[in-house]
């Protein structure tokens, strides 16, 4: 009897984790190069012995990260980078590397460029991005080339997961690539402009209206299942 009851929460629970993420997402729908997630859920299906039928159960599973072009924001600033097509910034972070899209970058005490967290930027060779305290010019070039007063400095990288599917969050917009990330080519780097967040509100506004109808409805089968079986033990139960 309690097999309804089962699948039901099952599915409930997984719904509760859907909504966390449609927050999550939402929270962050201004924040720059952060990349929505979603759920993907899947069904366990067994047959039950003794004639008993079968047993279908759905669960959330994996996260799936929309990696999605994001509008750009001109923002004028020197050392402000976005990424056109594919490809994440690598960062150095005392967690190991991580990913981003998020190009707000300032120089720290000895030139190198980092983040507003303080993770220094890496070149396409992996070392840290180096600009000269005393330039007065900083150009980026479209290929990722560096230049300050004309001479060139370095190439920034743009790298991805070599596996995407080990790919996880790490931050708001930082992601943990799983292993050591590969270059990337086809990306094209812009200076003065930021990436912003790729969240739709008003998608993610009725995907919440909908996993609410659904976790009503849950939870009416739920109590439903509760009362029928309190019934049978009133109506089979000693009397």
């Amino acid at each position: 009897m309690e097999v309804a009851a089962y699948a039901a929460l099952a599915r409930q629970t997984g719904l509760m984790r859907e909504m966390d993420t449609i927050a999550q997402n939402i929270a962050n729908a201004a924040t720059t190069g952060y990349r929505a997630e979603g759920l993907v859920f899947a069904e366990h299906v067994a047959r039950l012995g003794n004639g008993g039928g079968g047993l279908s159960m759905g669960h959330a599973i994996v996260r799936n990260v929309d990696l999605s072009q994001a509008p750009l924001a001109r923002t004028g600033g020197q050392f402000d980078f976005a990424i056109q097509g594919t490809g994440f910034f690598l960062l150095d972070t005392p967690d190991g590397p991580r990913l981003t899209r998020a190009g707000s970058f300032t120089p720290n005490a000895v030139g190198e460029l980092v983040s507003p967290d303080g993770h220094r930027l890496l070149d396409a060779g992996g070392a840290p991005v180096f600009v000269p305290p005393d330039a007065h010019v900083v150009a980026l070039a479209t290929d990722g080339t560096l230049s300050a007063d004309g001479r060139p400095l370095t190439r920034i990288g743009l790298y991805a997961p070599a596996d995407p599917a080990q790919m996880t969050r790490a931050g708001s917009a930082l992601f943990d690539p799983g292993g050591a990330p590969l270059p990337v080519e086809g990306g094209q780097l812009v200076q003065g402009v930021l990436e912003q967040s790729n969240v739709d509100p008003m998608t993610q506004i009725a995907r919440m209206i909908e996993v609410q109808r659904a976790y009503s409805a849950g939870q009416d089968l739920v109590e439903k299942e509760d009362d029928r079986i309190r019934q049978a033990i009133r109506t089979l139960g000693p009397k």
